[in-house]
């Protein structure tokens, strides 16, 4: 499952990295294989601001998950730096540690130049040295370590002193520029499907025809992510959907960013008649129903796309009146899933 840690009406910071720890605790419970953890910043609601953090919490509090990046948004970080702290969570969780990596900024440009700064340079060039970036992390992050070259000599450099495993490296991407990086260095491959929604079967399509294999991956390894809401029964997951729908549509049409309401705030908002048909475009490519009919919806998007796996982000909202230290339906869209 993916996870951006949402922020509503009625929390503060502290409250939904407990909800996120509660939810991340049900989803090894429940079997899961992966829980992976968005970058974000400046939104205000979202704290998942840094996965590795995040991750650090997240995997100290299950005992089965693996846990990971969707992703490090890497122009925005030194290479060294992600190198150093991956290195560190997969010493410290060995064998339960993804990094997955992607080349969007994750923010506004204020934000972005804030994080940029002294750290990958101006955005333009930045984002068309990724491919230099995902390089220098593989090297950097290698048990051996590597040889870095300044001013006509070489000098060992490693990520971690005595580092015996590496987490498996993914590439993130909701357009064809990952997937045609990733099929040429034979990386996995992620596409962001709950945030596109379109380009999917194009974009994995040219991943599989171009890939090459790498002493890591002999062949394509691929899965996508879809926004989820599932409930006893379709009136009341619909219901439970509202809020996140209505947070992207306010990201998609510039309206106004808020902490992400409550159901019942939720309802009382009026879409403008211009914005329905986006909101109910969006709203078809989610899933949302019952457990048979949530189900049924996953496998034929597994099959459609012949992935290795489907990765859940659970949208769903929660009422007035909910503990702000859980997300009880967001679990249950889990549970009712498993």
């Amino acid at each position: 499952m993916l996870d951006l840690v949402p922020v509503r009406s009625d929390q503060t910071t502290g409250d939904a990295l407990a909800a996120t720890l509660s939810l991340a605790r049900a989803a090894d419970e429940l079997g899961y294989h992966r829980y992976w953890l968005a970058e974000h910043h400046n939104m205000p609601a979202v704290a998942a601001t840094n996965p590795p953090v995040l991750i650090a919490l997240v995997a100290g509090a299950t005992e089965r998950l693996r846990v990971g990046s969707g992703g490090v948004m890497l122009p925005n970080h030194a290479p060294l730096v992600v190198a150093e702290q991956f290195a560190l969570l997969e010493a410290a969780y060995p064998g339960r540690i993804d990094l997955g990596l992607g080349r969007a900024p994750g923010s506004d440009p204020v934000t972005t130049f804030a994080l940029r700064h002294g750290a990958g340079g101006v955005s333009d060039e930045a984002v068309s040295r990724f491919p230099e970036y995902v390089d220098n992390v593989l090297a950097m992050m290698d048990t051996g370590g590597v040889g870095l070259s300044v001013q006509g000599r070489t000098y060992p450099l490693r990520a971690t002193p005595a580092a015996t495993s590496v987490p498996a490296i993914w590439l993130l991407g909701s357009s064809d520029y990952s997937a045609r990086l990733a099929a040429e260095k034979g990386m996995p491959y992620v596409f962001a499907h709950h945030f596109s929604g379109s380009g999917t079967a194009e974009a994995l399509e040219l991943y599989r025809s171009n890939f090459r294999p790498s002493p890591e991956v002999a062949e394509p390894r691929t899965f996508l992510t879809v926004n989820a809401v599932v409930a006893p029964t379709q009136e009341e997951a619909d219901r439970l959907a509202l809020p996140q729908l209505l947070a992207m549509l306010a990201l998609r049409t510039g309206g106004e960013l808020a902490p992400q309401r409550l159901v019942e705030e939720a309802e009382k908002v009026q879409v403008p008649e211009q914005h329905r048909g986006l909101l109910d475009a969006m709203r078809s490519r989610w899933v949302i129903g019952s457990p048979d009919v949530a189900r049924a919806r996953i496998a034929d998007l597994a099959a459609t796309y012949a992935v290795d796996e489907v990765m859940v982000h659970p949208v769903a909202g929660s009422w007035v009146g909910t503990e702000p230290g859980r997300t009880p339906a967001r679990e249950e869209t889990l549970r009712l899933l498993a």
